[in-house]
């Protein structure tokens, strides 16, 4: 079963772009990637296409404003809360604060820290690709 839908990566580190690049191309999935480094060109990208977007996976970490203010900004913005865009956590830092922030003050729907190693990453990317393909949500089609 699949979705379709473009997912969108907000990751600034190279190296883990080209780590998850990787996963993604060997779990064959058939969404278009949309890669951005900040949250601002991210914003930019969600608030203005007519693309629909399969799920949002981003960094906390990120250089201008941070993953936990880029979902508070998607969040405070009625017309894209209306797209009811999934919104997964995926970073090194998973501080509990960051957790209990992501959860308790947003609509967020996933936190999930990078793994140790190729295996456990990939695992966990199929995990969540996995489960929005089998979710019922508003975007559901």
């Amino acid at each position: 079963m699949s979705k379709s839908g473009v997912i969108v990566i907000i990751e600034e580190d190279v190296d883990d772009r080209k780590f998850l690049g990787e996963i993604i191309r060997e779990l064959e999935l058939p969404n278009e990637l949309r890669w951005f480094e900040t949250s601002e060109s991210a914003l930019e990208y969600i608030s203005t296409t007519f693309q629909s977007i399969f799920v949002i996976l981003s960094d906390v970490n990120l250089p201008g404003k941070s993953g936990l203010e880029f979902k508070k900004t998607l969040d405070e913005n009625p017309e894209l809360r209306r797209k009811s865009i999934p919104f997964i956590f995926y970073s090194t830092a998973a501080r509990q604060e960051d957790v209990n922030e992501a959860f308790l003050n947003m609509t967020t729907q996933g936190f999930f820290k990078k793994g140790p190693d190729y295996e456990s990453s990939k695992t966990t990317i199929k995990a969540i690709f996995d489960y929005w393909r089998l979710c019922r949500h508003p975007n559901t089609q």
